[in-house]
């Protein structure tokens, strides 16, 4: 057993207790609340328009902002919109994201709060290596990376800079994938190989974080670091987000399933919902969430260094069903429509009669009294749920039916908390029906919501997954306007992955998963992927929805929407 056993099967919440960092004047970490952050996305070398943007976050709520510097030139004028905040009152911590470039983080490093590195692309490079490496070589690979870092370090030293070490699962190295794949294992390593020379430099004002447009693989690689954190003596802040999750409420019900998974194990200090479009629609959603559990911090267990401090024992940890690093779904009895091989279903109930329903709320079955008699109902908090159900005997095959009753009077605190709720409990393979029951909400706006937490889990696939990105200032196109007129177009091919990605340094690698990308080549050009490879190079953007589609036309994955007229 390892020491985030402890955590993840206990039936109470603990908190993975973090070292505190400073980001500027405000903490995060150890006992501080879950901080909330968004980007910007306009230009940065407009300085008008970034300082504006960053005035309307921090007015919002936002606690710290991050903002791109793919260049020097963006980076140097980090240092004029810092001061044109100052000069207006705003002393908001801010972030310099970095890809590819060191010298724009050394630049930046000596000018904001903090700055976010992608070990994928900062001293590595995304190409697939073939080759295998020998212990010998990966040990020299290492030592060029830690040549590479210790310049940025001393400049984060000399100046009080924080870093954030995000790795991506759509843009791990080369190096990494040749020895990990494609892997939340691969994400850790990449990760704490970076956290590792940071640390042997005594260089600790560190922030972690693994992000991926799936949300198992998010959840399950952060679980991962905090139990190779905790087995290394290790325990930097973490920072939780879906990346690419979409806009709406799909990126909505994405992100709070995913953020809000960690921070039920009690793992997380500052989040981003990263939503397609304005980034001021990120903060209710973030601040809604982040609210949540700060309330809880006080009650909560800590663990700080796999050494639980506070509390009382919880005894030795028997053998479990469930583990928090792979997905793997229960064998189960079929009980009428549930369980089996049925896919996890949607219940309401009708008339008074317990119903199975489709995405319109039309009833497809009915869950009669003895199949009832044959159903495991569990209802109440995420870690009692998973805690009896992860002890369960093996032989209790009975389907387990999710139920929680809710009394939001609105639709995005309804999806929050629902997609919490049970999108935590999917995550982990329990559940083969779920019930969410709301009697302040329409039914079918109810049964909508429940069938997009199934969606955003991957635990049944009814719609297309939309891949976009949030858009930040290396975006040279309205995204947002563009991904409603690819929805509009390919919103019918039910399991299709198609990603709207705004640029080239981000696009290729986070879309890794998707079916199709659309990405944003230069002002005015799209470049088109069928799955990894580019398939057409800048095409004019006018021309670019027509050319997706014929490309998934050519593919065989087309099919005409069903109330097509044309035919």
């Amino acid at each position: 057993m390892s020491y985030f056993d402890e955590m993840f099967y206990s039936p109470v919440r603990l908190r993975f207790q973090t070292r505190e960092v400073f980001v500027g004047d405000i903490p995060l970490g150890g006992n501080n609340p879950v901080r909330v952050q968004s980007m910007t996305n306009t230009d940065t070398n407009n300085t008008d328009a970034t300082v504006a943007q960053v005035i309307q976050l921090a007015d919002a709520g936002c606690e710290y902002v991050r903002i791109t510097a793919q260049g020097e030139r963006e980076a140097e004028n980090l240092a004029v919109i810092r001061k044109n905040l100052h000069s207006k009152g705003y002393r908001v911590p801010l972030i310099a994201d970095i890809h590819f470039s060191h010298r724009a983080a050394e630049v930046a490093a000596a000018i904001v709060e903090k700055i976010r590195i992608n070990p994928g692309n900062y001293a590595d490079h995304r190409q697939i290596v073939q080759k295998e490496y020998t212990e010998k070589e990966y040990e020299l690979e290492l030592e060029r990376i830690a040549e590479r870092i210790h310049p940025l370090l001393k400049i984060c030293r000399e100046n009080g800079t924080a870093m954030r070490i995000g790795s991506n699962h759509g843009s791990l190295s080369g190096r990494i994938m040749s020895r990990y794949g494609d892997t939340a294992e691969g994400m850790v390593e990449s990760a704490l190989e970076f956290a590792r020379i940071c640390d042997g430099a005594g260089f600790r004002n560190l922030v972690i974080s693994m992000k991926s447009s799936n949300v198992r693989v998010m959840v399950q690689a952060t679980r991962l670091l905090v139990d190779k954190m905790m087995t290394e003596g290790m325990a930097y802040p973490l920072h939780l987000g879906v990346t690419e999750a979409g806009d709406g409420e799909d990126g909505i019900i994405k992100s709070a399933a995913g953020i809000g998974a960690l921070l039920n194990d009690g793992i997380g200090d500052t989040i981003r919902v990263s939503l397609t479009g304005d980034p001021l629609q990120e903060l209710p959603v973030a601040r809604y969430i982040a609210d949540r559990y700060n309330q809880l911090n006080s009650p909560a267990f800590v663990i700080v260094n796999h050494q639980k401090v506070e509390g009382r024992s919880l005894g030795t940890p028997g053998r479990h069903l469930i583990n928090p690093f792979t997905y793997h779904k229960r064998e189960t009895i079929a009980a009428g429509s549930i369980g089996g091989n049925r896919p996890v279903q949607v219940l309401s109930e009708k008339a008074g009669i317990l119903c199975i329903v489709d995405e319109n709320n039309s009833a497809v079955g009915v869950v009669t009294e003895t199949s009832q008699k044959e159903l495991r109902f569990l209802q109440g908090e995420t870690k009692p749920v998973r805690a009896a159900v992860s002890k369960s005997d093996e032989s209790d095959q009975r389907p387990v039916v999710l139920k929680k009753e809710y009394l939001h009077n609105r639709e995005n605190e309804f999806a929050i908390d629902s997609a919490i709720d049970f999108g935590s409990l999917l995550i982990d393979g329990i559940g083969e029906a779920i019930w969410p029951v709301a009697a302040n909400l329409e039914k079918e706006k109810v049964t909508r919501i429940a069938f997009g937490i199934l969606q955003a889990t991957r635990t049944r696939i009814t719609r297309t997954e939309f891949i976009s990105c949030p858009s930040c200032g290396r975006t040279l196109f309205d995204i947002e306007t563009t991904l409603k007129q690819i929805k509009e177009k390919t919103g019918h091919l039910k399991g299709l992955k198609i990603a709207v990605m705004g640029c080239i340094v981000n696009g290729p690698g986070e879309m890794a998963d998707a079916d199709y990308g659309y990405v944003g080549a230069g002002r005015g050009t799209i470049t088109l992927y069928k799955q990894s490879e580019v398939v057409r190079k800048n095409i004019p953007q006018a021309e670019a929805l027509n050319a997706l589609i014929n490309l998934i036309k050519e593919s065989g994955d087309w099919k005409e929407p069903e109330n097509n007229q044309d035919e």
